[in-house]
């Protein structure tokens, strides 16, 4: 994974970094509070938590790979004029440093996933350590940790309008908790025996933790999609479905599903190739909510399942 990024504003002293940035906090509708989020989930969240009271712009759009994703131009512009940045951190966003950096001036960032436990993913860093899974948003519970801190952001930048972007984080914290019950349901129609996953790459753990699946393997041995499966872990992960009678194999829409089509192919299994793991589905798709996102996960791995 990419270098951490430093020097973020705790979200306990976001109130005392906007007044040394010189932000008055006064914003009204979508031309007051001017908010950049990295990823689409996290614009997703913080569109939900603003309603018209801030401008939320996207940086990484629906269906693109974080990981390989690179600022342009008019990013930079949009960070140099961004009165709040939000970021998902755990090294998802990483470029969000040296972008800052070409965009000069001084910053307001929140990392909105402060205070979730962090899980480490199935890959390795420099061949020992394994990295911390930034999936967290998979799990809805992490969710509304995130539409909280995103909440306190931007009641900090924006004052006059606190009490509402409360009451919206509120009231999507409750759409989430009802997401929660919807999944857990499509979950326990499952049989026991076949809640096996196997994925493109490590994006899921915290879906698997939530609702008691298995993780048999995934194709690329690594939360980062920048990994490459060798010719062994192929094999091993070939036996391993094999062994455990897995029913599909399951990759994302972002990445290219050539590898485990083949593997698909290979043990006889169904393949499902359009979860939603680094994105969100594109406007009009039922996935572009982080909660429609994973209802739209829950269901087809729910179908290929049983």
């Amino acid at each position: 994974m990419i270098r951490r990024l430093a020097a973020i504003a705790p979200l306990a002293f976001v109130a005392a970094a906007f007044a040394a940035c010189g932000g008055d906090g006064g914003g009204t509708g979508s031309g007051g509070v001017k908010v950049v989020a990295t990823t689409a989930q996290v614009g997703a969240l913080a569109r939900e938590v603003a309603g018209d009271m801030a401008r939320v712009t996207t940086l990484i759009p629906p269906g693109v790979d974080s990981h390989d994703f690179e600022a342009s131009a008019s990013d930079l512009k949009a960070i140099r004029d961004a009165t709040l940045l939000l970021r998902n951190g755990i090294g998802l966003d990483d470029f969000l440093t040296p972008a800052i950096e070409s965009a000069g001036g001084t910053k307001t960032v929140v990392t909105v996933t402060d205070g979730i436990e962090l899980h480490p993913g199935a890959g390795e860093v420099d061949g020992t350590s394994r990295d911390m899974d930034p999936h967290v948003w998979h799990d809805p519970l992490n969710a509304r940790i995130m539409v909280a801190n995103i909440a306190e952001a931007l009641a900090a930048a924006d004052p006059a309008n606190a009490d509402r972007y409360r009451a919206n984080a509120a009231a999507y914290q409750a759409t989430l908790d009802e997401t929660d019950r919807q999944i857990r349901a499509l979950i326990d129609g499952i049989p026991a025996a076949n809640r096996k996953l196997v994925t493109n790459h490590d994006a899921f753990g915290y879906f698997i933790r939530r609702y008691g699946l298995t993780f048999v393997g995934a194709v690329i041995p690594s939360t980062s999609t920048q990994a490459e499966p060798s010719a062994k872990d192929i094999a091993a992960l070939v036996d391993l479905i094999r062994k455990e009678q897995v029913k599909a194999i399951f990759a994302e829409s972002s990445l290219d599903p050539k590898v485990a089509e083949q593997i698909a192919k290979d043990t006889g299994v169904k393949i499902v190739d359009d979860l939603y793991g680094d994105s969100l589905g594109q406007p009009g798709s039922g996935a572009e909510t982080v909660h429609g996102m994973l209802l739209a996960n829950a269901r087809k791995i729910a179908e290929a399942l049983k």
